[in-house]
C-alpha cells in the first residue's frame, strides 16, 4: 500500500492518495482546492478510485471534490451530520472568506454514522466519529494509520472557533478515541507533518497528561 500526500490550496491542506499500484486501485482522502497535481498523479498511475473519503466538510478539504469526483466517477463518503454542508457555503465556510468562490457540491453518495467499517482496497477501514472541530468530523483508521482530518496535529489540535466547533467535545474525541490507539499509530493530519500517537502523547501540550 502506498500513501502520497498533496498539499493543496491556499492553506496547504493535506489531501491523501492511498493506493495499491499492483491492483490499480486507490482512495482519495480530502481532495482540497486546486487538485490538479492530485488528478494528474491518479491519471499517471491509471488508478481506479474506489472512494473519496471526507474527514469533514470545511472548504479547504472539499474544494476539489467535484473535479475529482467528476474525473474519476468515484463515490463520496461523509458523516451524515455534514451532508448538508457540502452544498451550503455558510456551513462549509466558503461564504465567509474573502476571495473564495462559494463552494456548492452535490450530495455525497454515502453517509456515515462513525460506527461502520468500510471494505476498500481489500482493507477494513474503521470510521471513527471524532467531533469537535466540526460536528461530523471522522477519523479513518486501519493498518496502523489514522487519517484524523483537523482533529489532531503535530503539537496541536484543530481549531474550534468556527461554526459547529466545540473545544470540550474535541478534547473528549482526542482523549477517548485517538489516545486509545497504540503509540505507534501513524497520524496523517489535515495540515502539517505526519506524527504518531505516542509522540503526541508526550509532546503535544494539549494532550500531555491525558
Amino acid at each position: 500500500m502506498e500513501i502520497e500526500k498533496f498539499e493543496l490550496g491556499p492553506v496547504m491542506t493535506n489531501a491523501y492518495l492511498v493506493y495499491d499500484e499492483t491492483k490499480g486501485t486507490g482512495v482519495v482522502i480530502d481532495p482540497g482546492m486546486n487538485p490538479d497535481r492530485l488528478i494528474d498523479r491518479i491519471s499517471d498511475l491509471k488508478l481506479k478510485i474506489e472512494a473519496i473519503l471526507l474527514t469533514h466538510a470545511h472548504l479547504d478539504h472539499i474544494g476539489g471534490l467535484e473535479e475529482v469526483r467528476t474525473r474519476f466517477k468515484a463515490p463520496v463518503y461523509i458523516h451524515e451530520l455534514e451532508q448538508s454542508w457540502l452544498s451550503e457555503p455558510k456551513l462549509n465556510g466558503s461564504a465567509f472568506f474573502p476571495g473564495f468562490t462559494p463552494i456548492v457540491c452535490k450530495p455525497a453518495e454515502n453517509t456515515l454514522t462513525g460506527t461502520e467499517t468500510l471494505s476498500l482496497l481489500d482493507e477494513q477501514i474503521q470510521v471513527l466519529h471524532t467531533p469537535g472541530h466540526t460536528p461530523g468530523s471522522v477519523t479513518f483508521y486501519w493498518d496502523g494509520l489514522a487519517f484524523s482530518g483537523d482533529a489532531l496535529f503535530q503539537n496541536s489540535i484543530g481549531r474550534t472557533d468556527l461554526p459547529g466547533g466545540d473545544y470540550d467535545i474535541l478534547m473528549k474525541s482526542i482523549r477517548n478515541t485517538l489516545m486509545e490507539m497504540p503509540d505507534e499509530t501513524r497520524v496523517l493530519s489535515g495540515h502539517g507533518p505526519e506524527t504518531t500517537i505516542g509522540r503526541e502523547r508526550v509532546h503535544n501540550p494539549f494532550v500531555t497528561g491525558m
